[in-house]
């Protein structure tokens, strides 16, 4: 289906949509579980303040995906949120999005892409072990060899080039960490 690129502030309809979709996307996957309409609508705020870039796809007058990307660093910034439609998942929307993301960020003289990815419902096996001063070396190899239990979305940024660099143990509570992810985007 042809899709198109919007500014998700076109409209009131469109901004509805876009809280509709980090609302219900991100509570469905299990990944931002105490998410609300008032931090759905301060989140979209953040991501059209100036400076940002803020993407939308839709196919037709549909808003089907969103993606912010923020400043972290001077030349690296913290993609925050990316969503995507679950009826859209696995169609290829998701990395035309990241593609144009990219080629916006480029523009700018972005080089990095940093985004953490929380797995707050044990979706991946860096939700097992506990992690220690005396066991942190060990990790790394449970970064080198993590396993997808129930379609978590770190997978996905993999595919779009992105590596794991880090995680930060119980970032979200016990035994839910955020998988920390970096790509290169300045070729």
């Amino acid at each position: 289906m042809q899709h198109s690129f919007c500014n998700i502030d076109e409209s009131a309809e469109l901004l509805e949509q876009a809280k509709r979709l980090l609302l219900d996307t991100f509570t469905k996957v299990g990944m931002w579980l105490d998410l609300d309409e008032k931090e759905a609508a301060e989140t979209i705020e953040e991501s059209l303040e100036d400076g940002n870039i803020c993407i939308g796809i839709k196919i037709g007058e549909q808003l089907i995906g969103w993606v912010g990307l923020r400043p972290m660093y001077k030349l690296t910034w913290e993609l925050h949120p990316l969503v995507l439609a679950m009826e859209w998942h696995g169609r290829g929307y998701g990395k035309i999005l990241m593609q144009e993301l990219e080629q916006q960020a480029r523009k700018r003289g972005i080089i990095g892409i940093f985004v953490g990815s929380d797995d707050e419902a044990g979706k991946t096996s860096l939700s097992n072990p506990t992690i220690t001063n005396e066991n942190v070396a060990a990790i790394f190899d449970e970064i080198r060899n993590i396993s997808n239990y129930d379609s978590h979305p770190y997978e996905f940024y993999v595919k779009c080039g992105f590596s794991i660099v880090g995680i930060i143990p119980n970032a979200n509570g016990k035994q839910k960490p955020d998988i920390l992810l970096w790509k290169d985007i300045s070729h």
